[in-house]
């Protein structure tokens, strides 16, 4: 694989997951989530009302 066909993956600190897009999300019960974003924020606290896409919910978090 090539640079140019891999993915950056980037993990924010008590925040989503920022993944170079598009992506295909497959969830564990089969649905399939598609972004053609440039770069899209994956929840990674469960909070969010669009999951597993972020809506910034973490902010909220104590």
């Amino acid at each position: 694989m090539s640079d140019a066909d891999r993915r950056t993956v980037r993990p924010v600190q008590g925040g989503p997951v920022m993944v170079q897009g598009p992506v295909r999300i497959e969830m564990p019960d089969g649905t399939v989530v598609d972004s053609d974003r440039f770069m899209v924020a994956i929840c990674a606290c469960r909070r969010s009302k669009d999951y597993p896409l972020c809506d910034t919910s973490h902010r909220r978090r104590r």
